[in-house]
């Protein structure tokens, strides 16, 4: 009887639930700022969100922050941002239409 291959396991810092590591969007804090990490190799603090858009509303808050122990600059949230975005299935023009009709 073969073996099975351990799956490490991650948690999102937003909902808290574990889940397999490459199932989850892996966010990282270097020098340089704040980035999405797709391939889940680059150097630096990691933290882990579900790819569902209230995942993100809720990381974006704050609980990414505090897993990256770190302050968003207006570039980190704005790459974030439009990483959620991408997610989410929408387009920056869509979103901006979006916004301006509602008010």
């Amino acid at each position: 009887m073969a073996r099975q291959k351990h799956k490490p396991q991650r948690m999102c810092v937003a909902c808290r639930q574990s889940q397999d590591k490459k199932s989850l969007v892996r966010i990282v804090r270097t020098n340089e700022g704040v980035f999405v990490d797709e391939v889940g190799k680059r150097a630096g603090r990691g933290a882990y969100l579900h790819a569902d858009p209230s995942c993100w509303e809720i990381g974006l808050k704050k609980s990414l922050e505090r897993a990256l122990k770190t302050s968003f600059t207006e570039q980190d949230r704005e790459r974030l941002l439009q990483y959620q975005n991408i997610l989410s299935g929408l387009t920056m023009t869509e979103t901006d239409q979006e916004l301006a009709s509602q008010e």
